[in-house]
């Protein structure tokens, strides 16, 4: 490379001097034998000079080099093999698949451990028996034109209807304890009354629902109801005052 460098360089004078020369041969004095004698030599210096430098070796033949440089690629794309080496893709393949069905299956069980946990909270709440609310606004408020709200009830109802009925008033005593039996067995025991609700249909209730005393006690009152109602039929006055006395007693306000 040195000499490459060295007769490249030679060339290079050799043609400056023979330029210099040519450009001053016109201004010499026209048709001199000693500057043609001078300039002729100079020509063939140069060409002696071009033709050292085809003859080196180093500067009269193409060279082609090769050049290693790393290739860009994204760095989570598996690499390219091929022949022997398929398997490292084939594992790598795998690999990304594992992974794919791995997070499905930890979703799928962080859903069954939530569900699992709601389901045992559900059930702890449940043994230690925490009251659920009551759905007040489905409970009628007349049954059959009857009004059973207990705001429109007297507190001692049947204390009151006796002293109905011994004013002379049986067919308002016989209703208040009537509708206030109904609305002790929607308010207090929690009998599924509705509005339509018949005198037959209560009594049905009432007979799967409550004990015998207060069974009984509500079946003599509707004996003794249906016939006043319907047919103008009072009944003696030893029998309604005694039902007023039992009502109280029977029919409490507060839940057995």
């Amino acid at each position: 490379m040195c000499s490459a460098r060295k007769a490249l360089l030679l060339l290079l004078l050799a043609c400056g001097c023979a330029q210099a020369q040519i450009e001053v041969a016109p201004a010499a004095p026209a048709a001199s034998t000693a500057s043609a004698a001078s300039a002729a030599p100079a020509r063939e210096q140069v060409r002696q000079a071009v033709e050292r430098v085809r003859a080196d070796p180093l500067l009269g033949h193409a060279e082609t080099r090769k050049t290693l440089r790393l290739k860009k690629r994204d760095p989570w794309e598996p690499p390219e093999v091929g022949g022997n080496w398929s398997w490292v893709k084939r594992l790598v393949e795998f690999i990304g698949w594992a992974v794919s069905s791995l997070r499905v299956l930890v979703w799928v069980l962080g859903a069954f451990v939530v569900a699992f946990v709601l389901l045992r909270i559900g059930r702890w709440v449940r043994a230690r028996g925490m009251p659920e609310p009551k759905a007040r606004a489905a409970l009628p408020s007349h049954v059959q034109n009857l009004d059973i709200r207990p705001e429109s009830l007297p507190d001692a109802i049947g204390a009151f209807a006796a002293a109905l009925w011994q004013r002379g008033e049986q067919r308002a005593a016989l209703s208040l304890l009537y509708r206030g039996a109904l609305s002790r067995l929607v308010h207090v025991h929690a009998l599924p009354i509705r509005a339509a609700s018949t005198e037959g249909e209560c009594l049905a209730l009432a007979g799967q629902r409550l004990d015998a005393p207060r069974a009984n006690f509500f079946g003599r009152l509707v004996e003794v109801w249906l016939p006043a109602v319907y047919g103008a039929h009072m009944p003696e006055a030893a029998q309604a005052l005694n039902l007023c006395r039992e009502f109280d007693l029977h029919l409490t306000q507060e839940p057995a």
